[in-house]
């Protein structure tokens, strides 16, 4: 069941994360960002909430998971170039673990 959890998760957070980096992105992959940054918050509120081994499947792995990507950040840091790139590898570093800080407080509170 947990399998299927997150297959259905993925099959939404996915769509999500090719929309609007295909919407965004241009010179600079400000819609890969905004997705990783998003995902990033929505996992650290969904932990700080505590929730069920289930609905962490569904929403946390399938739906967070499928819709940031590792791999589309990799690729975008290399488009970028030397300073580009490494101005949008730091920012989505800082930015995503900042924003998962803050969905684990909110989730807290």
């Amino acid at each position: 069941m947990t399998a299927l959890l997150v297959l259905l998760g993925g099959a939404l957070g996915a769509p999500v994360r090719f929309a609007l980096a295909e919407w965004l992105d241009d010179d600079f992959p400000v819609g890969t960002l905004v997705v990783n940054v998003i995902a990033s918050g929505l996992l650290g509120l969904f932990s700080g909430l505590a929730l069920s081994e289930s609905a962490m499947a569904l929403l946390g792995t399938g739906f967070c998971g499928g819709m940031s990507t590792y791999s589309a950040f990799v690729v975008q840091t290399h488009r970028s170039g030397r300073r580009l790139g490494l101005a949008y590898a730091a920012a989505t570093i800082v930015l995503s673990v900042a924003a998962c800080g803050l969905g684990f407080w909110l989730g807290q509170a």
